[in-house]
């Protein structure tokens, strides 16, 4: 497993407003598609391309294009939603799956509502779009899924992360002869007793779309 935490000024300027308590709802989804297209830039690394033989206004030449099958984005509902936009200005040419998870208050234990993925990802490669890494919990619930329907490798591109829900994900897959990298834009201090990230910026569904009542 790879984790790649972005040290950039950029990244952590747009972070900054985005943990303020003040920000409103339209200004945190602006910031949030800007944050998770500079994360996006560094997660597609290794993306799979092929040649092409191509003509410029001057003369003939060859470049790369991403190769098939494309690649496919995968946004946790519901706040990763609010991250898809980001995602696929980048990358306009991926392909878009859902995945529904809900966390159990009490046990923190996530569990799968809605599955609208291709049922065959074999030699895919997929990027989660998930905005807090708390327990590890949903994220470790998307990666099986993924896995077990034969993706090539999995990336997960998170706002933020706490050292537990990492450390979490990190044991989960130690030793499997699976691909899985999670890059985000930072590794917070820790989870409180409601397994909320400290200092993060809340609960990201609900700043990205208010609480409807």
């Amino acid at each position: 497993m790879r984790t790649l935490v972005i040290d950039h000024p950029l990244v952590a300027h747009k972070l900054t407003r985005l943990r303020r308590e003040e920000t409103s709802s339209a200004t945190f989804r602006l910031l949030a598609e800007e944050l998770v297209t500079l994360l996006a830039y560094e997660a597609t690394d290794h993306l799979t391309v092929e040649p092409v033989s191509i003509t410029t206004p001057v003369t003939a030449t060859t470049g790369v294009e991403l190769a098939d099958p494309k690649p496919l984005v995968v946004p946790i509902l519901r706040a990763g939603l609010g991250m898809l936009n980001g995602m696929v200005k980048l990358m306009p040419t991926a392909e878009v799956g859902f995945l529904g998870l809900v966390r159990d208050h009490d046990s923190l234990t996530a569990s799968i509502y809605a599955d609208r993925l291709p049922h065959d990802l074999h030699n895919r490669q997929v990027f989660v779009l998930d905005p807090m890494l708390a327990t590890g919990g949903t994220l470790i619930a998307a990666f099986d899924v993924l896995l077990e329907r034969g993706a090539k490798d999995v990336t997960a591109i998170c706002l933020l992360a706490a050292p537990e829900g990492l450390a979490r994900v990190e044991q989960e897959y130690a030793g499997r002869d699976v691909d899985v990298t999670i890059v985000t834009a930072a590794l917070d201090e820790r989870l409180n007793e409601k397994g909320y990230i400290v200092p993060g910026l809340g609960d990201a569904g609900d700043r990205l779309y208010g609480v409807a009542e």
